[in-house]
């Protein structure tokens, strides 16, 4: 079990700085971060990390939506690290509807990705603040042809995630944080799209509410994706960085839409 706690302003200022190639400074912050220095694995050019926060007993929110905060104050740190460090935050719609977050690095030294909102039936209004506060360039990705822009984003219409990728590669956007929700993250997961997964579980339990995957339902254990884990302490909570290497799980299959 590794410790990763929130870390002095050195520790990450060499992180921030670290040139990749796999490598990366000393530390707990570095082995946690190390797997984001490599060269991607995959014929993309992408790296593509999800993350989701969930309580012991698997919920990523209330009934009604309801999640802030789930994770502790360390959580919430990995986050806007995960964010400083890549060049893409992706978030669905939900996520936006819900939270109408800014996904910016507020709480840590380092530069706002790029956004991304997946939204294939254009839904969202353009009154929220990722598509009208300037603080970093912003794409609404749909499967639904309209307007060229949504407020100030970019609209891309892309039919499936693969295509997305190819594309977010295209632009120089190669390091991708798949940052929820739930559908999300379990979309890039169906397909077959995510190199790692983090997860931070909550010492909490609901009983009730919102699961933090959704997949199509399986007949037996085998059906599932069984994977290695590292466990990592991050203040009360705990985090499990995951290998997935683009592994898929069997009982997904056919392609995935956005």
């Amino acid at each position: 079990m590794n410790d990763a706690p929130p870390t002095d302003d050195a520790e990450w200022t060499a992180l921030l700085a670290a040139p990749g190639g796999g490598v990366v400074p000393p530390g707990a912050l570095g082995n946690l971060f190390a797997p984001l220095f490599t060269p991607p694995a995959a014929a993309d050019g992408c790296i593509v990390i999800g993350r989701l926060a969930q309580t012991l007993d698997g919920r990523i929110a209330c009934a009604n939506g309801a999640s802030q905060w789930i994770g502790g104050r360390g959580d919430i740190l990995h986050t806007h690290r995960l964010r400083a460090l890549c060049d893409v935050v992706l978030v669905g719609a939900g996520t936006v509807h819900h939270d109408d977050p800014r996904l910016t690095t507020r709480e840590v030294p380092g530069p706002n990705p790029v956004r991304v909102v997946l939204d294939p039936q254009r839904r969202l209004p353009a009154t929220h603040k990722v598509f009208r506060d300037g603080a970093a360039p912003t794409l609404l990705v749909t499967s639904t042809p309209g307007a060229a822009r949504h407020g100030e984003a970019e609209v891309l219409v892309q039919p499936d995630l693969p295509a997305l990728l190819k594309d977010l590669a295209a632009r120089g956007l190669g390091k991708i944080f798949v940052e929820g929700g739930g559908r999300t993250v379990s979309a890039f997961l169906a397909a077959g799209c995510l190199d790692r997964l983090h997860l931070t579980v909550a010492p909490i339990i609901l009983g009730s509410g919102i699961p933090a995957f959704s997949l199509p339902s399986a007949g037996c254990i085998a059906d599932g994706l069984r994977f290695q884990w590292t466990p990592h302490v991050i203040g009360d909570d705990m985090l499990f960085d995951i290998g997935l290497h683009r592994a898929r799980p069997g009982i997904c299959e056919g392609p995935q839409a956005p």
